[in-house]
């Protein structure tokens, strides 16, 4: 199978550059993956797609402000620092823009000296590691110098940091969010509970390989970039119980697809645990435990794409992209939404 049998065309005035000012306002196409049976609906109408017994299952990842902007000491370079994934202590892996000014050895202040960063190597991928030096603590000085790592095909800045964060957002360590959480509020889950349908978390903490682009012919030859993830003993219970009863598992977003289906077993049985997962889900793949999946609408060629199209059918999620390019529906992590059952 090739990477151009998941090309589409998108009118670039349909990705979305902003929020809006009601989360579960956005758009929900709903996609029957047996059928291809379409329906349009707000999403806050999921509720009504839900059953009592189903297990909803969300990601609590939280996106740390991961982008700085610093200079090389002793100089006026201007360098631009992406924290991709924490590798140990004060040692983080980065993206840094440009490069060429980031040899090992290169030291790098932010905020006036507030931070240091040395270069340690260059790893894969020309990513760099990069060893951190401050006084008092880490996290609150990156929420006082960092900017949140908006996805490269949003322009608009961001008025309000906390609109790329999910309302349930706990566990700091994404560089990107887990986007079809950001369309519930406070509000929809409490409904959606009241339903009697139970809602479980893990954490899997997003990595910017999300929107690496797939280079080569043949989507077999991909390799993708590894994240890590948490899933709790009494999260992996809840979740089996639900299975066992005959209960929908319902993952909210593609990240919490992955890391479920990385960490059940060939019996569909979910084990509790944490660890990297690099799980490439493509037409052909056999899901173990998931039966339903609430997502964004993906960009053309991505692995994600390849994911929603390898659960409910290419014909059909293409056929689906066509509908809602058709029905001019808000594109990507600020868009609209699409529960796939």
């Amino acid at each position: 199978m090739k990477t151009s049998d998941f090309y589409f065309d998108l009118p670039k005035e349909l990705i979305a550059q902003d929020p809006l000012a009601d989360r579960s306002a956005s758009r929900l196409l709903v996609l029957d993956k047996k059928t291809g049976r379409m329906e349009h609906h707000i999403f806050r109408e999921i509720a009504d797609f839900l059953n009592p017994g189903d297990c909803l299952v969300i990601n609590d990842t939280k996106v740390i402000p991961a982008r700085l902007y610093g200079n090389k000491a002793g100089t006026d370079a201007k360098i631009e620092v992406l924290l991709l994934k924490r590798r140990e202590g004060d040692v983080w892996e980065t993206l840094v823009k440009p490069g060429k000014k980031a040899k090992p050895g290169t030291v790098i202040s932010f905020g006036e000296g507030l931070l240091t960063g040395e270069v340690l190597e260059i790893v894969q991928e020309g990513n760099r590691l990069i060893r951190f030096s401050y006084e008092g603590i880490f996290e609150e000085i990156l929420d006082r110098l960092g900017q949140m790592p908006l996805p490269p095909y949003i322009t608009h800045p961001l008025e309000d940091k906390n609109r790329y964060q999910t309302v349930y957002a706990k566990h700091d360590g994404s560089a990107a969010a887990p986007t079809a959480g950001l369309h519930f509020t406070q509000e929809l889950l409490k409904k959606i509970r009241g339903k009697g349908v139970n809602i479980a978390h893990i954490t899997l903490h997003v990595g910017l390989g999300t929107f690496r682009p797939v280079k080569t012919e043949e989507i077999a030859e991909h390799h993708m970039h590894t994240e890590f993830y948490r899933i709790e003993e009494e999260q992996a219970k809840q979740i089996n119980r639900a299975k066992a009863a005959g209960g929908r598992i319902i993952c909210v977003g593609t990240t919490s697809c992955r890391t479920l289906e990385s960490a059940a077993d060939e019996t569909g049985t979910l084990h509790a645990g944490s660890g990297w997962t690099d799980i490439f889900i493509y037409p052909g793949y056999q899901f173990k435990i998931l039966d339903g999946l609430i997502t964004n609408f993906h960009l053309p060629e991505s692995t994600l794409l390849m994911l929603v199209s390898a659960l409910a059918g290419r014909e059909h999620i293409l056929d689906a992209y066509a509908e809602a390019v058709k029905e001019r529906y808000r594109f990507f992590s600020f868009g609209d939404a699409m529960f796939i059952r």
